[in-house]
């Protein structure tokens, strides 16, 4: 795990940050839908979207999983979905993505905008 200002900033409370290495694992192998967030430390709208992905994790952890990757040090998986913008939040199901969405938003809006595909 890295340590320092990077992790402070980005890591969600709940939430597991994913890597070029295990995203396989993690996000295409998983039970449930995956709601990955593409992140960088340096995106103010990024840190702002940490709470309310720490409370989706808690409250919603039996219908889905939310994940953080970061793009500055994982640009496999970035370059892979053509992930341009910060925050994306792109979210898997059976292995596929099956949504996308660019920019911060509030916690009721992004549970509205998933209610179609989780």
């Amino acid at each position: 795990m890295r340590t320092g200002r990077a992790d402070a900033v980005i890591k969600a409370a709940g939430v597991t940050e994913v890597t070029d290495a295990d995203f396989g694992a993690e996000v295409i192998g998983a039970d449930l839908p995956v709601l990955v967030e593409f992140t960088a430390d340096w995106c103010p709208p990024c840190r702002q979207m940490g709470p309310v992905l720490s409370e989706l994790a808690f409250e919603e952890s039996d219908r889905f999983k939310v994940v953080q990757l970061d793009v500055d040090t994982n640009p496999e998986t970035t370059l892979a979905y053509g992930v341009l913008s910060m925050p994306t939040f792109m979210v898997f199901r059976d292995g596929e993505p099956v949504k996308s969405m660019v920019g911060a938003r509030a916690k009721r809006r992004l549970l509205q905008e998933l209610s179609d595909v989780i």
